[in-house]
């Protein structure tokens, strides 16, 4: 009897994983506890082990899925053996079955239509042989299950059919609609409209302009993953916080001139690679410790204070923005709390940070300072009550008691505040702490 690999759940807050790469076929020989795929969770990329052993005998999935955690993703049994999908189980076909089993899933092909359209091709049975996501996405693209040619499991229409019919649609505006039966003029596949619509402008009528061809259409990005995980807590922060930013600037010369003692070190000290940005998340530990009601959480109900700094800090991956996670921070020392960031920091930009170096943070630090902004309002990282925002350095003028004016290097800092959680006063206290304590960086390295 086959039996199903399901995706595993990762985490309380996984919902879905996208399946990268598979590492098997079908027709190959696995044992519990082979790789079998990559996936992208929300935060990471993770391998997925077999827990069955046997011969694979069908890939539920293609590889590009978002797939639900949970469900079945690869059918494993006896060679020979034959296996068909539950009609209850997933929308998405099988990528193929094993060469004694049931054939491959055809490639739906797009036609070349001189009008596109949809084309007819009626689909006999009741509506239990259409899948819920199927169904839901007909009526979200306004295609007629009529029209729908079935390849799932015994003749069942799935998403990917629906989806097939859609791609062919293209709309046409009625002025162009008009203008193509009145003149003659050539209808193209796509137009310059919303989502290929065809327009007024997009009909030709001379070779020179049909050689012209009509410009591709934008480019369109599915948003999923990590960037539709990072879209609804943006979403949800801003719905559920009252936040206002407060901006201050910090004298910087102490920063500067201790990272350019630690640049010139011996290298066998291993204080090289701190950075500017090590000094500040360094302050900002060592200053939560004395503001309690800035490390903590906001649940609507409670206000939750931490004795201890668990610093998350914003890092830019080719994947989407990630935030990992130094627990203890106050407790590091600014050589401990730089390398432990960065190594952090790597394995997140790699697709390695695992679940729990991403979640647990009390504050959360943003640094755009590298890319030139001054300051900015960044979003709070929920539940927590606060984020800092790090900018870059600038020269800023200060006054020496008489006329004379004097150009001071300054490091920009917006602080954004839940107001439900915390006053302005408190706040801007805090800040005007931080920024002190980022101005003597020596003697916070002293305590």
């Amino acid at each position: 009897m086959a039996t199903e690999v399901v995706m595993p759940k990762q985490g309380n807050s996984v919902e879905a994983c996208i399946l990268l790469e598979w590492k098997v076929k079908v027709g190959d020989s696995v044992s519990t506890g082979d790789i079998i795929c990559e996936a992208e969770t929300d935060k990471s990329t993770i391998e997925v082990e077999s827990t069955a052993e046997g011969t694979v005998l069908a890939l539920l999935w293609s590889e590009g899925d978002e797939v639900p955690v949970m469900q079945p993703i690869l059918a494993v049994g006896d060679a020979g053996e034959t296996y068909e999908a539950a009609s209850s189980q997933k929308d998405t076909p099988e990528v193929g079955t094993s060469s004694e089993g049931s054939a491959q899933a055809e490639t739906v092909k797009e036609e070349s239509l001189n009008v596109p359209q949809a084309v007819p091709q009626a689909v006999s049975g009741s509506s239990s042989r259409v899948s819920p996501r199927a169904k839901n996405r007909a009526e979200r693209e306004g295609v007629s299950l009529d029209s729908v040619t079935p390849t799932g499991p015994k003749g069942r229409i799935i998403e990917r059919d629906v989806l097939a019919v859609s791609s062919r649609s293209v709309s046409v505006s009625p002025a162009a609609r008009a203008a193509a039966q009145s003149s003659g003029a050539p209808v193209p596949q796509r137009g310059s409209g919303i989502a290929g619509r065809i327009l007024l402008k997009d009909l030709v009528s001379t070779p020179e302009d049909q050689a012209g061809g009509i410009p591709a259409e934008k480019k369109v990005i599915p948003v999923r993953g990590i960037r539709k995980v990072t879209a609804q807590r943006m979403k949800e922060s801003v719905d559920t916080t009252a936040a206002f930013t407060l901006n201050a600037y910090a004298d910087a010369r102490g920063l500067m001139a201790l990272r350019k003692k630690f640049k010139e070190s011996d290298e066998k000290l291993g204080l090289n690679r701190i950075s500017i940005n090590d000094m500040v998340m360094f302050a900002v530990s060592r200053t939560l410790t004395s503001y309690p009601y800035m490390n903590a959480h906001f649940s609507g109900e409670t206000i939750t204070e931490y004795e201890n700094v668990h610093l998350g800090f914003a890092v830019d991956t080719p994947k989407g923005l990630l935030v990992p996670v130094l627990p203890y921070a106050e407790l590091h020392s600014l050589k401990e709390l730089s390398e432990k960031s960065k190594h952090l920091a790597y394995k997140a930009i790699d697709g390695k940070a695992q679940m729990d170096e991403l979640s647990g943070s009390t504050f959360t630090v943003s640094n755009l300072g590298a890319l030139g902004i001054d300051t900015f309002s960044p979003v709070i990282n929920i539940p927590e009550v606060a984020i800092l925002g790090v900018g870059e350095i600038s020269l800023k003028p200060i006054g020496t008691g008489g006329e004379d004016v004097r150009f001071v290097p300054h490091v920009g800092l917006s602080l954004t505040i839940n107001h439900m959680a915390v006053d302005g006063a408190p706040g801007a206290r805090f800040l005007k702490a931080l920024t002190q304590n980022i101005a003597d960086i020596e003697l916070m390295l002293a305590l």
